[in-house]
């Protein structure tokens, strides 16, 4: 049956439904201590998945298009090659689980569940909703000093990820951020423009007083490539206001001024005086670089990063990274991971590994960007879309030099990456308003 054609109450319950309850969750609290695990939002994962296989055979549509298959399949092969190296099989089937849940599964379940642009932008409103809750939690928490512990002093803002997850504010409100900057560089009417332009606008207050270096360098690089790729006039408009909005917060108003500028100083100091966590994290990687320089094509196998590590970093590393403020008492959480999703994945799955999961990701990137320019030139109505997707995915390739996947927002990820494949893997013409429910992807 036709889209067209269909009754009115088949095309008004959207099929992405349940993507919006995963991303609804995120705003829940999250336990203490119970970092690491499972938690609501990875059912509501297998929930989407389980969705969408049961939507294909009642609609008895073929999955996914070979190039669709071949792109989001790719990372399969470099897990299960360092499953099967890795000498804890338990911990290396989790890994493996995790892994397809992330890059594969919920990526691939978005694509097929989303129908057109009207998704898109409920997704990405969603994010911008999910991103302000987070945020006003966030600033709250700097406000009356009951954030983690910086410096000293309880106002790093964290949401309600804890102190454990600190990335996990920064996380959702980037990706709000982006979603917001997407949606106001080519609105599909005036009112869109200017609440994305307000939401972004205040986003931008959360993500400083989060004190994330590595979500500050990514939001900076991916909204500057929407820019970008909007075109010079709005770029030159909306990087204007922009820049009067940080002067007015930070030099008018002194928005954690000090401390934000020592933050920024901070991350060019390698060898200069570094702060401890410069130091652990540059200590990581080289011990990342280490292992895999041992086992360069198949790495030492997935999850054995924390068995390898202390045979291969130097004693400048610390004895983990401490915990505190945010409802959390004091406690030292130990540093598992080198906090570089492309040295984790070097280190554990070899060049295997970093060639399937990263020619993934790049393939998403390069077809999402050839859509957009077609999609620029061709004065499609639905550019916000590619630009929210193209955006996203900008946002995660440069993240990743700085993080790892871990925590509810993981996710996300996964949210996003389903976005941009639907972008760059739907078969929708860019010169089509508004495509048909029943397109499959070529």
């Amino acid at each position: 049956m036709s889209h067209a054609c269909a009754p009115p109450a088949a095309r008004g319950l959207t099929p992405v439904l349940p993507v919006v309850a995963v991303i609804a969750l995120v705003a829940l609290p999250v336990a203490a201590g119970g970092e690491g695990g499972a938690t609501p939002v990875d059912a509501a994962s297998g929930v989407v998945v389980l969705a969408c296989a049961i939507r294909l055979l009642r609609q008895r549509r073929r999955p996914l298009s070979r190039t669709a298959a071949v792109v989001l399949g790719l990372p399969v092969a470099g897990f299960a090659v360092a499953a099967v190296g890795a000498s804890e099989p338990g911990a290396a089937l989790t890994g493996f689980g995790r892994g397809l849940q992330i890059f594969v599964l919920v990526p691939a379940a978005v694509l097929l569940l989303v129908r057109d642009r009207r998704d898109v932008r409920l997704l990405a409103w969603s994010m911008v909703a999910l991103a302000m809750w987070q945020g006003a939690v966030g600033v709250h928490q700097y406000a009356t000093g009951t954030g983690a512990s910086y410096q000293g002093q309880e106002i790093r803002a964290v949401g309600t990820f804890g102190a454990a997850d600190v990335m996990g504010m920064a996380t959702v409100v980037a990706f709000g951020l982006v979603c917001a900057v997407g949606l106001a560089l080519a609105p599909e009417s005036v009112r869109q423009r200017w609440w994305a332009m307000g939401c972004g606008l205040l986003l931008l207050v959360p993500l400083a007083v989060s004190f994330s270096r590595g979500a500050w360098i990514a939001t900076v690089v991916a909204c500057g490539a929407q820019l970008a790729l909007a075109g010079l006039r709005r770029a030159v408009t909306v990087g204007a206001v922009v820049a009067a909005v940080t002067v007015i917060l930070v030099g008018g108003f002194g928005v954690g001024s000090t401390l934000l500028q020592e933050r920024v100083s901070s991350i060019g100091q390698v060898g200069d005086a570094p702060d401890q966590s410069v130091t652990d994290r540059y200590t990581m990687w080289a011990a990342a670089a280490g292992m895999w320089r041992e086992r360069p094509l198949t790495g030492v196998g997935l999850k054995d990063f924390p068995e390898h590590r202390d045979g291969h970093a130097s004693l400048a590393l610390s004895s983990g990274s401490d915990i505190e403020g945010a409802g959390a008492a004091y406690r030292k959480q130990p540093l598992l991971s080198p906090h570089n999703m492309y040295l984790l994945v070097l280190s554990e799955q070899g060049l295997t590994g970093l060639m399937a999961l990263a020619g993934s990701w790049l393939a998403l990137l390069v077809l999402g960007l050839r859509r957009l320019v077609r999609a620029r030139g061709a004065r499609d109505p639905g550019l916000d879309c590619g630009l929210v997707a193209c955006g996203l995915m900008v946002w995660q390739l440069v993240n990743f030099a700085y993080s790892d996947i871990g925590g509810p927002s993981t996710v996300l990820t996964a949210v996003c990456l389903g976005l941009t494949a639907w972008w760059a893997l739907a078969g929708y013409g860019p010169a089509v308003s508004q495509p048909s429910e029943e397109a499959v992807p070529r």
